[in-house]
């Protein structure tokens, strides 16, 4: 199991690539950047995956809706290129709310917007090309759409939670990118739906890399209550919610993984059980710098293991 981080963009890009470095120099595997209204994610990740050499980096996750698969694709590729092969690309349905009011478009029909995203995205990514008309995109390649140096393609992933999207990403992608499914969720419902549609589809074992809010800390209650309000705003969107409770918690915060070392490191093992390949710490500020330091360390040292 390989060990990484999520976090928000929101520092100076000279910030972020040190941030990385250190990331990388305590052992962990990967650092994944969001996408919301500011940073582009694919460009923040080329420049820190160039700047620190052997972390692999990714965006987790990029809103389809607004964007089209041939620009995504371009960006994509040249991070890849850039990195020498360690960038991952990770794509999500978004918000209703924040893709009608911040595109002006109407959030209609996601998941069959998903399939046609990936069906087109993967022929760019794989060939270079694409000749793809569907009921909801139309993707041509009129000129070559290939980015040379970006070897091998590039990885595709699914923030993907609910029934109809983990079949489109065990059909089409390479995997997952689940954010607030606990262990529970996992093993009962998002592995075996996922796994299954890849199999039926003949490709091979996706990855499951679950992101999971979480700090190393002496001050547990404190610590808890950050958590509280800080993933709040989460228990409003359906497919979280249904995650939250499926996961067996009532809120948020209750899949925060909050404690010492010996705490963290068990949760990180139950994470691993319930068929997670991947995990991706994030909120591992929110106790300070020092807490977050400490969170590294270990999560260093168990990528270690």
């Amino acid at each position: 199991m390989t060990i990484g981080l999520a976090l928000s963009p929101q520092d100076r890009i000279d910030t972020m690539v040190q941030l990385a470095r250190e990331a990388r120099e305590a052992g962990l595997h990967s650092v994944w950047f969001g996408q919301t209204f500011s940073y582009d994610s694919p460009s923040l990740a080329a420049i820190v995956g160039r700047e620190v050499p052997g972390l692999h980096v990714g965006t987790a996750a990029v809103p389809i809706f607004g964007r089209h698969p041939l620009l995504l694709a371009s960006q994509a590729q040249t991070a890849q290129a850039a990195t020498g092969g360690r960038y991952h690309l990770g794509l999500a349905l978004g918000v209703k709310t924040l893709t009608e009011a911040g595109f002006g478009i109407p959030y209609e029909r996601p998941v069959l917007l998903l399939r046609e995203f990936l069906t087109a995205l993967r022929q760019l990514v794989e060939t270079g090309s694409a000749d793809f008309h569907g009921e909801l995109l139309t993707a041509t390649t009129p000129l070559p759409a290939a980015v040379p140096g970006a070897e091998p393609p590039v990885p595709l992933l699914v923030a993907a939670m609910g029934p109809q999207a983990l079949r489109v990403a065990g059909e089409l992608a390479d995997g997952i990118l689940p954010n607030l499914a606990g262990p529970r969720a996992l093993a009962e419902h998002i592995v075996p739906a996922l796994t299954a549609a890849a199999e039926a589809a003949g490709r091979p074992a996706p990855r499951v890399v679950a992101v999971v809010p979480g700090v190393v800390t002496a001050d547990v209650e404190a610590m808890r209550e950050k958590a509280t309000e800080a993933l709040a705003i989460y228990e409003r969107v359906p497919s979280y919610r249904r995650a939250i409770e499926l996961s067996g918690a009532t809120r948020a915060a209750d899949l925060a993984v909050i404690g010492d070392e010996e705490t963290v490191a068990a949760e990180v093992r139950r994470y691993r059980e319930a068929g997670a390949t991947e995990v991706l710490f994030t909120w591992t500020d929110l106790g300070g710098e020092a807490d977050r330091r400490r969170t590294w360390k270990l999560l260093g040292e168990l990528a270690t293991d």
